[in-house]
Order: structure tokens, then sequence, then C-alpha cells
């Protein structure tokens, strides 16, 4: 059934529905099976995905025809849908009125993708007008709370050296303190492996008394404040606000220390809302475990890594797993940086909509997955500053003298990058640095050659 003369507009103007501020605007990728008309095929999509079904009904009135979602502009060519969502389709809460993230994500990516007329269709973007963004939570704390928190200035606070625990799993209570006592002499936070949590042989209640006394041992030790990002990721809500209490009651006075890391892909939307408003005084970490099964490049439904990044600021997220934007081992390009300007600015180009976020709190891009301090000056060239949480498990743990001293050598890297120095000549001033080379000599092969010879090292 062709459904475009009720469930498309191609005369409406993008910048008219901008400027309106009463839809949600949606770009996908959506090619139809062969045999259907695109215009045919994306008006079934929008009828799908708002208040159509595959025939005419007797209980469709004035009103309903008002809340249709539209087709606004379509190019076969390069497969550009666009869809205007009126807000009053979107679900709003019993308790308070505000915005829910599922009610989104039912409409916008529900069904349709999976109809039998569409080969694939992929979210690139959306655009949230400014009342929508009014009733999203938000973030309750950004990295300045965390710079505070070290010590630092509140504004451009700088590079924030992190690590997660190697091996992510297999280390008994003492081991698992022990690596991290090791790491917080030199750096400055810690975060768990995603699937660490309460396992048999490292349950949680023997685990963090001894993770917290390490913090402190290290806190008086180097003078400095020291961060713990704890997973509390559960199927139940109950089980994670369990964990999130036990933890708050074991580090007590220096419960600002630590985040809250939650698994919002495998999670899901209710988990991170439920950290967020059950905890408004912790920073909430969002890992994207598993993301990749929808918003890898090379997979045509779903949604893209930077769709679920600007989602994740509005929900309340305070830091989110951004990438390494090729410069490590998770898939991305030089260009994902726009992902990381969209959470932490409060307008951004994004690669269809402008943006604005009226004041929202930012959202911290957290770098992890293959980086070392070798690789960082690259990094943060391409994104043109530092004010992010790196965490480096390889690059810290797998340096040759110590955890410490590979923590040492992130913060070095980033220091040698904002002089504008050479790295081979900053490297003979810094020796946790230049053991770095040592460390990682495929990295140095690749990025530095000669090096060997230009720092005095013999194989």
């Amino acid at each position: 059934m062709d459904q475009s003369n009720r469930y498309a507009d191609l005369s409406l103007k993008e910048e008219d529905l901008i400027a309106g501020g009463k839809h949600i605007l949606v770009a996908y990728k959506m090619a139809p099976k062969t045999g259907y008309g695109y215009l045919e095929a994306a008006a079934h999509f929008a009828a799908e995905s708002s208040t159509g079904t595959n025939v005419e009904v007797s209980t469709t009135d004035d009103f309903t025809r008002s809340v249709d979602a539209l087709v606004y502009y379509i190019d076969e060519a390069t497969e550009d849908m666009r869809i205007a969502y009126p807000i009053d389709l979107f679900d709003r809460n019993v308790t308070d009125g505000r915005f829910m993230l599922v009610s989104f994500l039912t409409l916008a990516i529900g069904n349709n993708q999976g109809m039998g007329d569409i080969k694939h269709a992929k979210m690139i973007d959306f655009y949230m007008p400014e009342r929508v963004i009014q009733m999203f939570d938000g973030p309750a704390k950004d990295i300045s709370d965390l710079w505070r928190i070290l010590g630092r200035p509140i504004k451009d606070g700088g590079y924030i050296a992190g690590t997660i625990i190697k091996p992510k799993l297999g280390l008994r209570p003492q081991q698992f303190a022990d690596a991290a006592y090791q790491f917080w002499l030199g750096g400055d936070f810690i975060k768990n492996d995603e699937p660490q949590g309460n396992q048999v042989f490292a349950p949680i209640k023997k685990t963090l008394p001894l993770v917290y006394d390490s913090l402190k041992r290290a806190q008086d030790e180097t003078g400095q404040a020291k961060l713990f990002s704890m997973n509390i990721t559960a199927d139940d809500h109950y089980e994670m606000l369990a964990r999130a209490d036990f933890a708050l009651e074991v580090f007590g006075p220096d419960a600002d220390k630590l985040a809250f890391l939650v698994d919002g892909y495998v999670g899901g939307p209710g988990m991170v809302t439920t950290a967020r408003r059950q905890y408004p005084s912790q920073y909430l970490h969002y890992h994207r475990a598993g993301h990749g099964a929808v918003t890898s490049p090379s997979a045509k439904r779903g949604y893209t890594a930077f769709v679920l990044a600007k989602m994740s600021r509005l929900q309340g997220a305070s830091g989110i797993h951004v990438g390494t934007m090729g410069y490590g081992k998770m898939e991305g390009e030089g260009d994902d940086r726009g992902i990381a300007y969209m959470i932490e600015r409060d307008e951004c180009q994004g690669p269809v909509y402008f943006q604005k976020w009226y004041g929202m709190k930012p959202t911290t891009p957290i770098i992890s997955g293959g980086m070392n301090a070798l690789r960082l000056p690259g990094f943060f060239k391409n994104l043109g500053h530092g004010n992010v949480i790196n965490t480096a498990g390889g690059g810290s743990y797998g340096h040759i003298d110590s955890p410490a001293a590979g923590a040492v050598s992130l913060r070095q890297s980033y220091e040698c990058w904002k002089a504008g120095a050479d790295p081979i000549e900053f490297a003979k001033e810094h020796k946790e640095f230049a053991r770095a080379f040592e460390s990682f000599p495929g990295d140095a092969d690749k990025l530095f050659p000669g090096w060997r010879e230009k720092l005095g090292v013999h194989k």
C-alpha cells in the first residue's frame, strides 16, 4: 500500500521545521528492496514509526493525522532519507513529565528497519529542538568536577591519565587492589573493565575495601587525589543500586572520588537513567560494551557511534567512550573527532544537523583501546585538545618499568604535545616517556623511524 500521500511531504523545509521547534528530525541512510519505489518505502517507514499500519483502520481521525511522522527529504542516489517526528508522538514520564530515550528509540528505530520492503536503514543523525533538550536530564557531573577533585583549574584542566585493570578477568581481590595501587602511584583514574563485577573469585565485598585502601595509600604517598570508576551494571536495577550503595559506604569520606560505570548499550537506557537519577552526585561513566553490533561502519542497520554518543548526553552520561579515532586498536577514523565535539560543546555541526545544547552540561570523551604514550601526541593533534579521560590498559601495565611509570609516560606525552615539542627530543629529558619507546617498539618503529639511534637504544 502506497502511503506517500499521507506520510510524506517533500514541500516541507528543514529550516522551517527547525525554526518551528515542534519536531524531532532524524536522518537515515535507507535503501528499499528491489521492486519498491524509494518514496513509497520511505513513507511506509515513517508510517511504521508513528501512527500507521499496513491497512487503513477505522480508528484514525483528524487528530491522529496531526501527529503523523512525515518524510520531508529524500535523495535516492545518496540513500538520504529524513523524517520529521512531531514532539507529541513521544511518551513522557508519569512522575515528572520528562522525555524518555526509550520512546525515541521505539519510534525512530523500532520495527521499521526490519520491514519487508526495506533493504537497510541506519540512523546517522538526529536533531532535538530546545523544548526537548529541556525535558532530558543531561549530565549532573562533568569533567570539571574531576578537575576540581584533582586540584586543577576547572576550565581546560587537561588530560586525565587513566587505566583499566589488566587482565580484565582473573585477578583475585588482593592482586586487583595491588594492581590499582601500582598505577595510582603515577596516574589519576582507574576504571573496572566492563566484565569486572562480582565474580566468584573476586567478590565486590572483598575486592572493593581493598581497592579503597589502595586509593588511600596512593593518595598518602603521592599527595594527590585519585579516582575510581566502579562497574555497577546489572540486569536488575535493585542489584545495580545495591552495588552502588555498598561502594558509597566503603568510600565514605572519599565518595566524591568514586564514579559509577554503566554498560549503557547492553544495559539499556533505563539503567543509565536510573544511575543518573539515583546518584546525581557521582560521575556517570557510560561504557559502550556491545555497541559495535549496530554502530560499526560496516553495519547497514542500527545507528552510528555518533548517534549513540549524542543520545548519551541527553540521558545524562558524564563521560562516554568514543573510541580512539584510528590511533588505537578500536575501529574508527580521525574524522570521528566530530563525536567528541558534539558531546563536549554547547553547539556543533553533526553529519546532517547543527545541534544546540542550550547550556546542557557536556559529556567527556573517554579514550580507550590500545593507546599508549607514543600514540597520544598524534591523537591530541588530531582532536585539537587534551581535555579527555584516557584509560590505557596495556599502555600502562605494558610499560617496561612499572604501571606507575606507564602512567607518568602518558602524562608526559600530553605535556610533550602541549609544549609543541619534538617527541624524540622530549624523550631525552623525560625517562618514563623515553622508556615507552622500548616498551612499545612496534609503535615506535612505525611512528618514529630511527628512534633507537636518536635515543641511544640498542637491541
